[in-house]
């Protein structure tokens, strides 16, 4: 099982249901990514003393994944987007209101990368907590 750490942010769309992806840097050495069929531990704030879990997924698809934020462009797999709609789609589902605030926030984190090669690791979405309890709803 991999653990995956998120910003506090990113809590209540993981919860929600509405974050199910997450964009990485290739791991060196031992460690490695998720792998398709496996389950994921999602937490915020890991290592920290404001830890929290928000729960576990099973991972459903690993993809290499290349971002040109100058550009506006994403190829995951053999796939690319483009499109203005698309490319906020594409941020909505990792937890951004759109694609101008995704790019904003990787400049902030990763000062220099422009462009970014990596792995986008997507997981079956965290029922949202009020869809828990159907059977106390009768």
């Amino acid at each position: 099982m991999v653990a995956y750490s998120f910003k506090k942010q990113f809590g209540p769309p993981i919860l929600a249901g509405t974050k199910a992806q997450t964009i990485r840097a290739e791991r060196a050495g031992r460690s490695r990514h998720a792998r398709p069929g496996e389950l994921v531990q999602l937490y915020t704030g890991m290592r920290t003393r404001q830890c929290r879990r928000l729960g576990e997924a099973q991972c459903v698809e690993v993809l290499p994944i290349k971002m040109d934020l100058i550009v506006g462009l994403v190829v995951a797999g053999d796939g690319w987007i483009r499109e203005p709609g698309d490319l906020h789609a594409f941020a909505q589902r990792d937890g951004f209101p759109d694609w101008w605030e995704l790019v904003a926030f990787w400049t902030a984190e990763h000062p220099g990368v422009d462009l970014f090669k990596g792995v986008l690791i997507r997981w079956q979405p965290l029922a949202p907590a009020d869809a828990l309890d159907i059977a106390g709803a009768a």
